[in-house]
């Protein structure tokens, strides 16, 4: 094998998103890497949130005051509001008396989500409001309704996502996998004969857990640099982003340095970790290899998560493991009810202003993921 090579300057040029996962997909020839796999190749500063608004955005929500709109003291937005943990996380917050805008692809089954949880828990405060965060528009026009109604946000919890992966349920189920296998990941082989991973498939999960939180964030950045409480960005990971579970040492030691990493850098390196998918070169590169693209999604969530909690510093910026959670997403294999499983993501949600950021906690407690 060749020596390790030395990362080359951000000036390399990658593509700006990856393939849809719905596009047709052709062949690419292979171009010179950075973040190349070793087999193949090689404080937080606190910055005190302005006391004034600008004129611009005092006339703003005065208009809206004046249009006999109430502004909550603090205003939250859940993607993937309709069902498992993000339902739980808009219950937990406006329990808490903040303000939800629970948000789910599907109109029906949000504007259901939103009934069911004025019905059965008794809230008023949650709000309905249709955002596929892989749609352009559709990001456009949550970020334009919360401009003219609210003016601001003050948490935005980014919990929609894919799982990456075919499944035949049935068969998963009769495996009755032990939780603790599960969660060493030493069910890889177990699995294989019911879980197939497509390049199709992986696109479509780094494109969802990855690509469309970070089109939301960007998208709502604007206005929770509004925020009058302190903002809060909280970002749902897994315990399959931990860097110790990273089978090349190299990467995982590059992957700790934050400070040589943006977001050219991380999608250059997506972009080589799909193609020694499709080539079946995961393991010969040292990739993560069980659930691989949903472990790559959640990994590089985590490294953006710190990019922006180091470049945004007055806000708290983090990603929250929920736990093994019994959810649609893991195929209902998890050992904890979504309320539990939200209870991280509702702490970290409701922060202090001066709380930690650029961490990462394992469900309520500060963990080490890098």
């Amino acid at each position: 094998m060749a020596a390790a090579a030395s990362y080359p300057s951000t000036s390399w040029r990658a593509r700006s998103s990856l393939t849809p996962f719905n596009s047709s997909l052709q062949p690419q020839v292979r171009a010179p890497r950075i973040a190349v796999p070793a087999t193949r190749t090689e404080a937080r500063s606190q910055v005190a949130p302005s006391a004034m608004q600008s004129s611009s955005t005092r006339h703003r929500l005065e208009a809206v005051s004046h249009d006999h709109k109430t502004i909550p003291e603090r205003l939250a937005v859940v993607t993937g509001g309709n069902r498992g943990i993000g339902l739980e996380v808009c219950r937990q917050l406006a329990l808490q008396g903040v303000t939800v805008i629970l948000t789910a692809r599907d109109e029906k089954r949000g504007k259901d989500a939103v009934e069911s949880l004025c019905h059965e828990s008794s809230l008023s405060n949650v709000i309905f409001h249709q955002l596929d965060i892989l749609d352009d528009n559709s990001r456009a026009s949550l970020a334009r309704y919360i401009e003219s109604r609210f003016g601001k946000l003050d948490i935005l919890v980014n919990n929609a996502g894919v799982g990456g992966v075919a499944v035949d349920q049935d068969g998963l189920r009769a495996l009755n996998i032990d939780p603790k296998v599960w969660l060493s990941g030493k069910a890889v082989d177990l699995i294989q004969s019911v879980i197939v991973q497509t390049y199709d498939e992986a696109v479509k999960c780094i494109n969802t857990n990855y690509h469309g939180l970070k089109w939301v964030t960007e998208a709502l950045l604007p206005l929770l640099k509004q925020s009058t409480s302190g903002a809060c960005i909280v970002n749902t990971t897994s315990l399959r982003s931990e860097l110790k579970r990273m089978p090349n040492e190299k990467l995982r030691n590059e992957l700790r340095n934050v400070d040589i990493w943006d977001e050219t850098r991380i999608e250059v390196m997506l972009n080589e970790f799909l193609d020694d998918l499709k080539n079946e070169w995961l393991e010969e590169a040292g990739w993560p290899t069980m659930l691989p693209a949903y472990s790559m999604s959640k990994t590089v969530v985590n490294l953006y998560t710190r990019i922006l909690a180091k470049r945004h510093p007055e806000m708290r910026i983090n990603c929250v493991h929920p736990g093994f959670v019994n959810t649609e997403i893991n195929w209902n294999t998890g050992i904890i009810p979504p309320e539990e499983g939200a209870r991280g993501a509702v702490k970290v949600a409701l922060l202090p202003q001066d709380g930690p950021t650029g961490c990462y906690f394992d469900q309520t407690e500060l963990g080490e993921a890098w």
